[in-house]
């Protein structure tokens, strides 16, 4: 199954480099472009959701990998809660 990385860049102007099991990421993100804090959110559970069932398909059992990243997107996100213009820019892709 073909993974992937992708740098993102937090309201704070932090980075952070995500994981993916599954290049079903670039369907939901255009590198260079920002979104709404709940957009970036709701778009990253949608496509971890669809990239943990491909795993699922392939392998039977759901990507933990896959979760547990989603959860840190979560967390990170929570954050920036408050701010009511916050975005998220996506960086760049790395297959």
């Amino acid at each position: 199954m073909p993974e992937m990385h992708f740098t993102v860049r937090w309201p704070d102007g932090s980075t952070r480099r995500c994981y993916s099991p599954s290049l079903v990421i670039k369907d939901f993100f255009v590198p260079g472009a920002a979104y709404a804090l709940p957009d970036f959110v709701e778009r990253s559970r949608t496509a971890y959701g669809i990239a943990s069932e491909r795993v699922r398909a392939k392998y039977g059992y759901g990507c933990a990998h896959a979760a547990v990243e989603l959860s840190e997107i979560e967390d990170l996100a929570g954050r920036f809660k408050e701010q009511a213009d916050a975005q998220v820019r996506v960086e760049s892709f790395e297959e």
